[in-house]
């Protein structure tokens, strides 16, 4: 699997978020309060909200349009909603933010 990398750790707030622009879509790269990175399609399974701009909490995000809970880990949304935002493969090496460059999104299960 090849590698792309994004920017540094430091880059990204604690409890924020940066967005790249993917071969289907924005991809939203989010950062807990404890530095683990998750990514999603910015797009929420609801409406399309942007999920990068939501809130973050715990392994979490809010939809800014409806407050769908997401939970970063798998793309799921938090019962009773349903729906799943794609995820990414993503990871933290020596203080670099890298996403998986691969011919298919990673799904939700």
């Amino acid at each position: 699997m090849n590698w792309l990398d994004i920017c540094a750790l430091d880059d990204i707030n604690p409890l924020g978020s940066r967005v790249i622009a993917g071969p289907k879509g924005d991809i939203a790269i989010f950062r807990t309060s404890d530095d683990e990175v998750f990514a999603l399609d910015d797009r929420c399974p609801h409406k399309g909200g942007p999920l990068s701009q939501g809130l973050i909490y715990g392994k979490r995000v809010a939809c800014p349009l409806h407050n769908w809970q997401i939970e970063l880990a798998s793309g799921e949304a938090v019962a009773p909603d349903q729906g799943c935002a794609h995820r990414h493969e993503v990871k933290v090496e020596e203080g670099r933010v890298l996403l998986a460059l691969r011919d298919s999104l990673a799904h939700c299960a």
